[in-house]
């Protein structure tokens, strides 16, 4: 059977059951977008910027846990993806990127939209391909898709020539096991290394379970909860680790790092035993590495053999899949009590400053703080929230509570302003019968607010918080705390975003006092198709408690203890 490499392209796409794609249709990539008219049973959502295709595939991946699809044109096609590229690479997200590339008989001479982007994406994919010769679609697509999804996920990109895509060739399916020398993410740990880790845990009187998105990831969310219960040991969470375990749960402590939970900060550091599980020591969460959990031993466990003693040296250093680590785990562990340990973390608790402001009887105004507690409140734990990077992120980690996994979606590893309007598509894409919620700041939103029109032309069922402060707001902190409050280019002015959503056929409302906010955020819920809200709130809030760059883990700076009564309904 005759296939052009361009309808080869989608057949394989369709075949790695793939249901949605996002993209920008452009010359170099044009034979595949015609060939994709054959295609009806996958969906092509045309983003407004190839940024936001790139973050609406790695939004769709989060959400779903199946590999996202992003297409563009060669040259500034290419190079627009690069940013959501580097995106999913920091946070282990599996898409599949591919570009269109010139004629293989003019690479390398400056053709018009040329450029390397297989050698510009090296430094940030798993792995990428280019591709001159129709009869090596069907190959190298498979294996893009196998090396995405395979051990530690991530990024592969695939630059096809147009000749390659006009190209007939004989079409054959096989559906024979990828295998490729030297790649076997398939790794298992070694007994002894279950014996020594087992050791060291029926050892340890101050024990901390530190999770990472390697619980989601790997499905390890019921294994997680076993384990605690029955070694009584408290779980600390990463930012995108949040959901591993139900905010709920008796043995979650919270977030930690640099805006953790002040007493999760202060427990690893008074540990003796530290155990990461699929999470990698970013320097968000160590604080000074020179200072960090000095007393404890460590165990670390992940998928990724580069990771272990890379940050951090370790103990005992585990290389498996997380989910099947756990499982020996259980199998094997024999349940302890540690009484001591929990009532101490337990009293710690009471030590939370960063609440407050929810407890106030005069706030002094409107709090990001109350507009993510309503949040809470109406949606329970059902909803999937799509956060930007900011103050914002940091308090929606901190006052929301995620009791299922795959419901916080956010840049952890890169930080990327712009991230959340694209990736919340990608999430409601691939889960319409999910509430998807934004929650982005006034700067970051209006880099890709471009994808506004996406939302109206695909209907989407969206619902958009915007926080405003008028600054950038966690650089602005930074240049209150320890740059003697020189706001050096941190104010940022904004357009009307009602107007903005109402322009692009959506919805908008503002809010500026507290009273309000419940009524907007179940208007918005009630809402059929895409709403936006903008929340115009203090511009001077800063996010409590911080750990200062260089300080150990314990050397928050705490929120100023100003409230001078507490409100009665709390």
């Amino acid at each position: 059977m005759k296939r052009t490499g361009a309808q080869l392209i989608w057949e394989v796409v369709t075949r790695e059951g793939v249901d949605t794609v996002f993209g920008y249709p452009g010359g170099a990539i044009l034979p595949a977008y015609d060939a994709l008219v054959e295609y009806k049973n996958l969906h092509h959502v045309l983003t407004r910027h190839e940024q936001g295709a790139s973050h609406a595939a790695d939004g769709y991946a989060r959400a779903t846990g199946k590999v996202g699809v992003a297409v563009a044109t060669s040259g500034p096609g290419a190079t627009n993806l690069v940013t959501g590229i580097a995106t999913a690479n920091m946070d282990s997200s599996p898409i599949v990127c591919i570009t269109g590339q010139v004629g293989s008989t003019v690479i390398g001479k400056d053709a018009f939209q040329e450029c390397d982007i297989t050698g510009i994406t090296q430094p940030i994919t798993k792995h990428n391909y280019l591709v001159t010769r129709a009869e090596d679609i069907v190959g190298v697509l498979r294996e893009a898709f196998y090396v995405a999804r395979s051990g530690r996920p991530g990024p592969v990109l695939v630059d096809i020539t147009k000749d390659a895509q006009n190209q007939e060739v004989d079409f054959e399916w096989g559906d024979s096991p990828i295998r490729l020398p030297g790649y076997r993410p398939d790794l298992s740990a070694l007994p002894e290394e279950y014996d020594r880790a087992l050791k060291l845990l029926s050892e340890a009187k101050r024990p901390l379970f530190l999770a990472g998105q390697g619980i989601i990831m790997s499905g390890a969310e019921e294994e997680l909860r076993k384990l605690a219960e029955a070694a009584h040991v408290p779980v600390a969470l990463t930012l995108l680790g949040l959901g591993g375990l139900p905010t709920t749960h008796p043995a979650n402590l919270g977030m930690m790092g640099m805006h953790g939970e002040a007493w999760v900060n202060t427990a690893i550091q008074e540990a003796d035993l530290l155990i990461a599980l699929g999470m990698r020591f970013d320097d968000r969460v160590t604080g000074d590495l020179a200072t960090y959990a000095q007393n404890a031993k460590k165990i670390h466990v992940d998928i990724d053999p580069a990771e272990i003693d890379k940050n951090v040296k370790v103990d005992v250093g585990i290389v498996g899949d997380l989910r099947a680590v756990l499982t020996t785990f259980n199998e094997r562990l024999k349940p302890q009590k540690r009484d001591a340990w929990s009532e101490y973390i337990e009293k710690s608790r009471g030590e939370a400053e960063q609440h407050d402001i929810l407890k106030a009887a005069e706030p002094g105004g409107l709090y990001a703080a109350h507009v993510i507690d309503e949040l809470r409140k109406l949606t329970g734990d059902n909803a999937i929230i799509v956060t930007d990077v900011g103050q914002h992120q940091m308090w929606e980690a901190q006052y929301y509570a995620h009791n299922q996994p795959r419901t916080l979606i956010t840049s952890g590893g890169l930080g990327t302003m712009g991230f959340a309007l694209p990736a919340a598509i990608g999430a409601k894409m691939g889960c319409p019968d999910k509430e998807v919620w934004v929650i982005a700041g006034d700067g970051g939103f209006q880099m890709t607010a471009c994808e506004l029109q996406t939302c109206a032309q695909e209907n989407l069922d969206l619902n958009i918080i915007v926080i405003n402060n008028g600054y950038l707001g966690m650089v602005r902190q930074w240049q209150e705390m320890f740059y003697d409050k020189r706001y050096s280019e941190t104010p940022i002015s904004s357009p009307d975003f009602v107007k903005l959503a109402e322009a692009h056929g959506l919805t908008g409302a503002r809010v500026e006092t507290l009273g309000d906010v419940p009524g907007a955020v179940a208007a918005s819920q009630a809402h059929k198709g895409t709403s936006l809200t903008d929340f115009r709130v203090v511009a001077e809030d800063a996010v409590y408690p911080m750990v200062p760059t260089g300080k150990a883990l314990d050397q928050m700076v705490r929120r100023p203890r100003k409230t001078p009564a507490i409100r009665q309904d709390t």
